[in-house]
């Protein structure tokens, strides 16, 4: 059974998808710096001095009672809260993962696209009598003998 499966883990997709994990993760939490550290700061300014993660609705007061200065301190006086403000920066790093992800998954598919060429003009037709290829530019068919602009003036 360990043979099996050690056989089982080194195969090339099983280590595809280790590195693939591996990465996101990392990349998940690059995004979330982003956001946390970047992005909502000069957001929250522009709102009037906000840290998001500071914005929360108390549903049962702690010892002592309210109000909270941050959502720490709430925390720590043992307050049940509603985290508004985490969950609007969660929001935004999914979105901007999901961003990603699609422009990545649209790379991906432009790789793959074939390149499609535009299909020449045709080269030969078919003769109305005889049904054999012949030459577009042709007037008469040289199979049997007809005359091509008689037949397409009908």
């Amino acid at each position: 059974m360990l043979d099996e499966f050690k056989k089982f883990a080194i195969r090339g997709n099983v280590i595809d998808m280790v590195v693939g994990i591996i990465i996101g993760a990392a990349f998940g939490t690059i995004v979330q710096s982003l956001v946390k550290d970047v992005l909502t700061p000069p957001l929250g300014l522009l709102i009037g001095n906000v840290d998001f993660a500071d914005l929360f609705v108390v549903l049962k007061q702690g010892t002592p009672e309210a109000p909270y200065a941050t959502l720490q301190a709430a925390q720590e006086a043992g307050a049940v809260t509603v985290n508004y403000g985490l969950f609007i920066n969660t929001v935004i790093s999914f979105t901007i993962v999901a961003f990603a992800v699609f422009l990545l998954i649209r790379y991906i598919n432009k790789l793959q696209e074939p390149d499609v060429a535009p299909t020449p003009p045709p080269t030969t037709k078919k003769c109305p009598h005889c049904v054999s290829d012949i030459s577009v530019k042709a007037t008469r068919c040289p199979n049997c003998t007809s005359d091509l602009e008689a037949a397409s003036a009908t």
